[in-house]
């Protein structure tokens, strides 16, 4: 799909921005740039769509050199997404979601249904189409930036740090959001990144560069696995190695399969009945075919016992939840760095199938920070 081939950018004064990088790029693959600032991630992206003119070396894509194309052309074929952005303000969301397939010329009709569908994806519903920018929150407006991108149905995006910008919580969504987007439609997508998380998340394979040049490439596993260098190790951070224990890779692996649950129909009075039981402070609400509608906590019931009878009239349907053949470093890192106590673990249709809970990491976690063997030597150490 993309070859970069020996390629070079020289700036006057002989500064090598980026130095004789290679690499082939799969159709349908996510990958993704990182590095120190400086190191030429964004550099080597802007040339791939000719922002940026390659000083030597060659650029293909599906097998053909960029350089022989009109720049113009070339870049309504890519879709563009930006930290910034880059919505017009006096358009709506429906203009702006069609800017690209109006200079391609598409009808009219085609490009407002394309807009409508581009927002289904996004669970953003036909109502948006007359909105502007300004009436839509970051997160929405990012989602357009996304979707203005894929309008033209480019077989190629580049992303330069799109949720940069955002405040966590939405960032966490819209990677998830995204990701399950890529999936779907098999795009192939070259992302910027100063964020290994963001990566190690999103990534097919990683290409990490430092000074202009490719230091390592590979899956998020293989690289937190068999970092290439000690400056690699460095950027990966000792922390993230917690996600590397091979023995372990997948949810399925370390769930406890019988979660505490009740049905909507319990009472608040039988719920707590329940958790007295099983010795828990919350419950994850189940319908007669195991599909997860959500959970009940104490807090909850305390605040609604006066107002409320049945666990459905007060369950909280804003839960997480992860499938069971998942990579397991994505639920460690929502758990131990979000400070979330549990994720159930659900199946393709929703249904309950478990739940990874703070304490059954915390084995997996010793094993990959210390060792059996300095567990071992901690001998008669103790925690209180």
């Amino acid at each position: 799909m993309l070859k970069l081939e020996n390629v070079s950018k020289v700036y006057k004064g002989g500064k090598k921005a980026v130095n004789s990088i290679n690499l082939d790029i799969a159709k349908g693959e996510f990958i993704c740039f990182i590095g120190p600032s400086g190191c030429g991630k964004t550099t080597t992206m802007k040339m791939i769509n000719r922002l940026i003119e390659p000083t030597s070396g060659n650029i293909y894509i599906d097998g053909e050199n960029i350089m022989a194309q009109d720049a113009v052309k070339l870049r309504r074929k890519i879709g563009y997404v930006i930290q910034q952005i880059g919505l017009f303000p006096h358009m709506t969301i429906q203009q702006n979601i069609s800017l690209v397939p109006k200079l391609l010329k598409w009808p009219e009709e085609k490009r407002k249904e394309r807009a409508r569908e581009l927002l289904k994806l996004v669970d953003m519903g036909p109502e948006y189409l007359e909105r502007y920018p300004h009436e839509l929150s970051g997160g929405q407006q990012q989602r357009i930036g996304v979707l203005r991108a894929l309008a033209a149905e480019p077989p190629l995006i580049l992303m330069d740090e799109p949720f940069g910008a955002l405040d966590p919580i939405t960032r966490d969504a819209l990677q998830e959001e995204f990701k399950k987007l890529q999936r779907t439609l098999n795009k192939t997508i070259v992302f910027v990144t100063h964020d290994m998380d963001e990566a190690i998340k999103l990534a097919d394979r990683i290409v990490i560069l430092k000074d202009g040049e490719i230091v390592q490439v590979g899956t998020p596993d293989d690289i937190l696995r068999y970092p290439a260098n000690d400056f690699v190790e460095e950027f990966i951070g000792k922390d993230r190695l917690i996600q590397s224990s091979p023995e372990v890779e997948r949810v399925e692996q370390i769930m406890n399969v019988n979660p505490v649950t009740v049905t909507a129909g319990k009472t608040l009075s039988e719920a707590i009945q329940i958790m007295r039981r099983h010795r828990v402070d919350s419950l994850l609400v189940i319908d007669e075919k195991r599909r997860l509608k959500g959970y009940v906590d104490v807090e909850i019931i305390d605040q609604m016992r006066r107002k409320a009878k049945l666990v459905g009239e007060i369950v909280n349907t804003d839960i997480y939840t992860v499938k069971k053949h998942e990579l397991l470093r994505d639920t460690v890192r929502k758990i131990l760095k979000q400070g979330i106590k549990y994720v159930p673990v659900v199946d393709e249709n929703n249904r309950l199938a478990g739940i990874v809970t703070r304490a059954s990491l915390v084995e997996i976690v010793y094993e990959s920070i210390w060792g059996e063997e300095n567990l071992l030597g901690a001998g008669g150490a103790s925690f209180g």
